[in-house]
C-alpha cells in the first residue's frame, strides 16, 4: 500500500512499486524523490517509511526487505542502495535465487538529520543515529553513533560533528 503525502514531490521518472504482499510504503511531507530512484518491495515483508523534508537523489535504490525507516530531514546523495535484506547462500547445490532470504537482522533505521554521501550502501541491521554523516562510497553494516562521521567499507569513525 502506498501512502504518499500530497506535499511530497516524486519525479515522474522515479519508480515506486506498490507491494503485492501488503507492505506499506509511506513518503512524508515535503520529501523529494528524484528521477531514477527505485523503491521496491522485495526481500521481506517490512514496511518502508520516509519522514518529512527528506531528499532522495537520482539513482538510489531502496528495498523494503525487513523494514526501512528514514527519519526527518535526511539527505541521501546519488546512487545509494539501502538493502534491509540479504540472500541466503548456504546451499551450494541450489541456485542462490532459489534459496530465499536470510533471517532479518532488524531492518535499517536512519534517524533525523543524517547525510549519506554518494554511492553509500546500507545493509540489514544498520542503525544510523541522529545527525551522523556517512562518507561517499561507504558500506554501513552496524550502528553509527549520533553526530559521528564515518567512512570506509565497512565504515569506521573518522570524526565527529561540532567542536
Amino acid at each position: 500500500m502506498l501512502k504518499i503525502d500530497p506535499t511530497a514531490r516524486i519525479s515522474p521518472h522515479a519508480d515506486v512499486e506498490d507491494s503485492v504482499r501488503g507492505t506499506i510504503i509511506e513518503i512524508g511531507p515535503r520529501t523529494i524523490i528524484d528521477a531514477f530512484v527505485k523503491i521496491k518491495p522485495a526481500g521481506g515483508t517490512g514496511d518502508l517509511k520516509i519522514g518529512a523534508d527528506c531528499a532522495i537523489n537520482s539513482g538510489c535504490v531502496l528495498y523494503t526487505g525487513n523494514g526501512l525507516r528514514i527519519g526527518d530531514a535526511v539527505a541521501i546523495a546519488a546512487n545509494c542502495t539501502l538493502a534491509p535484506t540479504n540472500h541466503a547462500v548456504a546451499d551450494p547445490g541450489r541456485l542462490i535465487r532459489d534459496q530465499g532470504f536470510q533471517p532479518s537482522k532488524g531492518g535499517i533505521i536512519i534517524e533525523d538529520d543524517v547525510w549519506l554521501g554518494a554511492s553509500v550502501v546500507v545493509l540489514d541491521g544498520a542503525i544510523i543515529r541522529r545527525g551522523a554523516v556517512i562518507a561517499a562510497g561507504s558500506v554501513v553494516m552496524g550502528e553509527v553513533p549520533a553526530y559521528e562521521i564515518h567512512a570506509g567499507a565497512p565504515t569506521r569513525r573518522i570524526g565527529k560533528r561540532g567542536p
